[in-house]
């Protein structure tokens, strides 16, 4: 039996979660899927300039499997820019030290360290819209953006955990 999976540590969920090719209809579009967790390695190797020791450190895995991580994430992005494909950002499992919300009406956007794991937070708030109002505009269209990555949901679209995600390279409405 293989051994479980430790959460991996991420900063704040990513920001955006779809990427394609300007003026390409999506539907005419394959897919990559990325996870958070590929994006955090990303961000820190990439962005931040982090060797693999540290950047592992702070996502609380080891150096080889931050080393197989980057690797993946690096060809994923190399495939969406090089052949023109769509790339979503979902799932992984991931404890994030800071949440992010973001109102649909004004865009405005609120960073906070969370206070409780995942497991808590999610149970607690199973609807991934936040329960305050936005602080600029008083709106309460208020996305949880971490729960709408590991939820898999993007542009108003809820693809549940226990709905088929496209595989990678499959064209949308084609079946498995």
């Amino acid at each position: 039996m293989p051994r479980p999976r430790i959460p991996r540590r991420i900063d704040t969920p990513p920001r955006f979660l779809q990427f394609k090719p300007v003026g390409v209809p999506r539907r005419l579009l394959e897919t990559v899927t990325m996870t958070v967790d590929e994006i955090e390695a990303i961000r820190l190797a990439d962005r931040e300039g982090l060797d693999h020791q540290p950047a592992a450190e702070r996502m609380g895995i080891s150096r080889p499997t931050f080393t197989r991580l980057i690797e993946a994430a690096r060809s994923k992005l190399a495939m969406c820019i090089i052949d023109g494909k769509e790339l979503v950002i979902e799932g992984g499992d991931v404890d994030y030290e800071h949440s992010l919300q973001r109102c649909r009406d004004c865009g405005d956007e609120v960073r906070e360290a969370t206070d409780a794991p995942r497991e808590e937070t999610t149970a607690a708030n199973t609807d991934p819209q936040a329960e305050e109002a936005c602080r600029a505009c008083g709106s309460e269209n208020v996305d949880d953006l971490a729960e709408l990555a590991l939820r898999g949901r993007f542009r108003g679209h809820n693809r549940g955990r226990g709905q088929k995600v496209r595989q990678s390279g499959q064209r949308r409405g084609e079946k498995q």
